[in-house]
């Protein structure tokens, strides 16, 4: 069992991109298209206040009529932000991202923002694990242990 502080060690750009709750939804959406992520979380000073996320653009902007360039991320965002802390396992990630049908988890260590964790990097590392539990298993069978 992985925990998240291990998940984000195994990442290859750890940091936490974020955006002010009075910036412009299309500032946010520039940022995540420049960064190839999908989600920024919304900050004041230390303090998450929201989560910004493509669902909140197709839900929030684009369905509703809304222009991007004349609408504030506060306008749009999650308030509701679910977050986990770097002690907790992959499969409790798992199963508030299943329940919350959500794709993105900031990372909280003693109130300050340390990471941001994806379904995908939850998938990859599910992956990894797998892979090698099936190799130790070849190994017993074949006796090459």
């Amino acid at each position: 069992m992985t925990v998240v502080a291990k998940i984000l060690q195994s990442k290859p750009d750890t940091t936490v991109h974020t955006i002010r709750p009075t910036d412009s939804v299309l500032s946010a959406l520039q940022l995540m298209a420049d960064k190839g992520i999908g989600a920024l979380v919304v900050t004041e000073g230390d303090a998450i206040v929201g989560i910004f996320t493509e669902r909140d653009y197709a839900r929030k902007i684009a369905l509703l009529g809304r222009t991007s360039a004349a609408t504030l991320a506060r306008d749009v965002m999650t308030t509701a932000v679910r977050f986990v802390r770097p002690d907790q396992s992959s499969e409790q990630c798992m199963q508030i991202m299943s329940t919350g049908r959500l794709r993105h988890l900031p990372v909280v260590d003693n109130g300050k923002l340390v990471g941001m964790i994806s379904i995908g990097d939850l998938v990859k590392d599910i992956i990894s694990e797998q892979k090698f539990i099936i190799e130790q298993l070849e190994q017993y069978i074949t006796g090459t242990h």
